[in-house]
C-alpha cells in the first residue's frame, strides 16, 4: 500500500495570517460583480447560464484583464456567460471561492497555497499559470547605494507572510542579517504596508524603500526611486510564479467542459499579447481604468508591463522553493503540497494548440 501523506498543516503564526494575493490589494475600491453578454445563438457550454471569474485590477493579472476587455474567454464560452468579479485581495477571493460565491480565479502563490493547506486540500486546484516577475526591490538612492546599505533601514513589503514579505525574509537570511519574522525587527526593520499606501510612505519618508510587485514598484520609481534588485534575478531561469488560476473541486469535477474553455481562453489571450504587447498594454489599462476608475499613467504602465511575462507553466518547482523559504523564515511548517495541481486541463487544451505541455513538479493530482 501507498504510505499515507504526511498531514496538511500550519504554524498557528500562519493560520492567523489574512490570506494575501501575491499583488496584495488592488488599486481602487472592490468593483461589483460585471456580466458579459452571451454569444448570440451559440451553444451552452456544459449547460450553463455562467462561469465566475475572479480576478485582481493589477497588472500582474494581465490575462484576465486583457482577456475580459477582448472578450477572448466570452468567445471559447459561447452561449454561457461570462461573469467577472474584480477582487481587492487574495483574502475575499479565496473565501468566494471556498463559498461558490466563484467559480475559477486568478491570484497569487500565497493564498492559493493558504487556502489549499486550510482546507486540508479539498477546495481548490491550481490548473494553470498566468504570469511571472514583477517584483522588485525599490529603494531611495539617497539613503541607499548598495546592497549592503540594506542592512539598518526600514523596507516596506505588502503584508506579513505574504509572497513578497517571504521573498525579502528569505534573501535577509541568506545576507547573514537575522529578523524576526513576526515582529519584522531586526538587522532590517521589516515594514508591512498595503501597497495602495506604499508610495505615499515612501514620499513621507517614513520607510526607505520596498520589495513590491508591480505597479507599486514602478510607482516608487517615479517618485524618484532607484531599482536595487528585481527579484527575477534571484531565481534560475529569472522565472518565477507571481499569478496562478485556481478553480474549486468540485466545479473542475462537474463542469469539465467549462474549466477547458476558460483555459483556452486564457491560453489564446496569453497568445495575443505575447504577438501583440502594445494592444495588449492598452487593453490592460483599459480595463484597469474600468475596475478602478483610473488607468495608470504612462510613467508607471511602460516599465511594469515590461517587467512581466505572461506563462501558461504555473513554473510549478517554484511554489514548492517559496513555501520552503516560509518554512525557514519560521511562518509555515513544512507543508505537503502534493495534490495542489491539476494541469491535466491546461495540458489538453496545450496540446490542442500546438503548444508545449507543462509540469507539476511531483505536487499534481494522482
Amino acid at each position: 500500500m501507498p504510505a499515507t501523506p504526511a498531514p496538511r498543516r500550519t504554524l498557528a503564526v500562519l493560520a492567523a495570517l489574512p490570506l494575501l494575493a501575491l499583488a496584495a490589494c488592488g488599486y481602487g475600491s472592490q468593483a461589483k460583480e460585471n456580466t458579459e453578454q452571451a454569444i448570440t445563438g451559440a451553444a451552452k457550454v456544459d449547460g450553463l447560464d455562467s462561469v465566475r471569474i475572479g480576478y485582481f485590477g493589477n497588472l500582474t493579472h494581465a490575462t484576465a484583464l486583457v482577456g475580459r476587455q477582448e472578450r477572448l474567454f466570452q468567445k471559447e464560452l459561447g452561449g454561457t456567460r461570462a461573469e467577472y468579479i474584480p477582487f481587492n485581495a487574495g483574502p475575499s477571493e479565496i473565501e468566494a471561492l471556498n463559498s461558490g460565491s466563484i467559480d475559477i480565479g486568478w491570484i497569487g502563490p500565497s493564498p492559493a497555497v493558504n487556502g489549499y493547506l486550510k482546507s486540508n486540500g479539498e477546495n481548490l486546484r491550481i490548473i494553470s499559470g498566468s504570469a511571472s516577475g514583477g517584483v522588485k526591490l525599490v529603494v531611495d538612492p539617497e539613503k541607499i547605494k548598495s546592497l549592503d546599505d540594506v542592512k539598518g533601514k526600514k523596507i516596506a513589503t505588502p503584508q506579513l507572510g505574504n509572497t513578497q514579505d517571504v521573498a525579502f525574509l528569505n534573501w535577509i537570511s541568506e545576507r547573514g542579517w537575522k529578523v524576526d519574522a513576526a515582529s519584522g525587527k531586526g538587522d532590517v526593520s521589516v515594514v508591512r504596508t498595503d501597497n495602495k499606501i506604499t508610495p505615499d510612505a515612501y514620499k513621507s519618508g517614513s520607510i526607505d524603500g520596498a520589495w513590491v510587485p508591480e505597479p507599486t514598484a514602478s510607482k516608487l520609481v517615479a517618485e524618484g526611486g532607484k531599482v536595487l534588485l528585481d527579484e527575477a534575478d534571484l531565481w534560475p531561469g529569472k522565472k518565477f510564479v507571481i499569478t496562478n488560476v485556481i478553480v474549486r473541486q468540485d466545479f473542475l469535477k462537474e463542469h469539465p467542459q467549462a474549466v477547458e474553455a476558460v483555459l483556452r481562453g486564457s491560453v489564446r489571450t496569453n497568445q495575443w499579447i505575447d504577438a501583440n504587447p502594445e494592444k495588449a498594454k492598452a487593453a490592460a489599462n483599459a480595463q484597469l481604468k474600468a475596475d478602478t476608475g483610473k488607468p495608470l499613467p504612462a510613467a508607471v504602465l511602460d516599465p511594469a508591463w515590461q517587467s512581466i511575462r505572461v506563462t501558461d507553466d504555473p513554473l510549478a518547482s517554484t511554489l514548492g522553493t517559496e513555501a520552503e523559504h516560509a518554512v525557514q523564515a519560521g511562518l509555515l511548517e513544512k507543508p505537503d503540497l502534493r495534490g495542489i495541481y491539476d494541469l491535466g486541463p491546461l495540458n489538453k487544451v496545450l496540446r490542442a494548440e500546438g503548444e508545449s505541455t507543462v509540469d507539476d513538479a511531483g505536487l499534481g493530482v494522482k
